[in-house]
């Protein structure tokens, strides 16, 4: 009844809804976000130094700050380390980390929310492939355009996720009811979101919190708008059919390419 319901709410056409349908189910399970959500509350129980400052700066310290990095985090192995960048992993693995509870939570519910129903529909691959493109483009493109910030957290991969719904929402706009509703609540999310996230980037406080990328939260939902629009437009088709899917994979490695060229040779911010 609920999926009758929600079939209902946002699908004009009948056999659209048919078809929706028998594509949202459970079977199989949307592990990916699942998994990964879990991942990263387990690496925040694990990781001590991240404990101990959620803990200091929310029951101790004078500004009551729940948002905040420690030093014991930026020598973590995991995090994106501009002055480490020859360890590859950290391209990536920066996702696994956050800078606070407010970070965190933001995060999961946003990954969740547009996460498990694109996942019900699209399954896990597909919705894997979208996330970690912007995981990956995220971290490239702040190398480039902002070469000694550091990076936590997973905010690439969910714009990526917000970046592919959106498109989703443009690409099927005359066979989607309450499509205005779908486009404000991507862009209502957005807005908040970067306007929080360039305060944070243009106001650093001596002593309070680092810096953050916006440049990351940018690169990892233009990648979910490209690759997304692929990849979420239609569930049914065959993406390596599709020249569209070439040409989106193409310009991504060629982008990649660059930045990896960049990060060698170029970067300001040395080796």
């Amino acid at each position: 009844k609920f999926n009758k319901g929600l079939a209902n709410l946002v699908l004009t056409n009948d056999d659209e809804k048919l078809l929706y349908l028998k594509e949202y189910n459970c079977n199989p399970p949307p592990l990916f976000m699942l998994l990964f959500t879990t991942i990263v509350l387990i690496a925040l129980i694990l990781h001590p130094s991240q404990l101990v400052v959620f803990i200091y700066y929310g029951f101790k310290a004078e500004q009551k700050q729940w948002i905040t990095i420690s030093s014991g985090l930026t020598k973590s192995p995991l995090i994106y380390d501009p002055g480490n960048r020859e360890e590859v992993w950290r391209f990536v693995s920066y996702m696994f980390l956050h800078a606070g509870i407010e970070h965190i939570l933001g995060n999961v519910v946003l990954q969740l929310m547009f996460g498990v129903p694109l996942e019900m529909v699209h399954k896990s691959l597909r919705v894997g492939i979208v996330y970690m493109s912007g995981v990956l483009a995220g971290s490239l493109a702040s190398s480039i355009f902002d070469p000694f910030v550091y990076l936590v957290g997973a905010s690439g991969g969910v714009y990526a996720l917000l970046g592919g719904y959106l498109s989703n929402v443009v690409a099927n706009w005359s066979r989607m009811a309450f499509n205005g509703l779908h486009l404000v609540l991507v862009l209502v999310i957005v807005i908040v979101d970067l306007s929080f996230s360039i305060y944070r980037r243009v106001v650093v406080v001596p002593g309070g919190p680092p810096p953050v990328s916006l440049v990351a939260h940018l690169a990892g939902g233009l990648a979910g708008i490209t690759i997304g629009y692929v990849v979420f437009s239609d569930y049914k088709k065959n993406m390596i059919k599709d020249v569209r899917c070439w040409i989106c994979l193409a310009a991504y490695i060629c982008a990649c390419a660059f930045a990896v060229f960049f990060n060698l040779f170029l970067s300001p911010a040395g080796t």
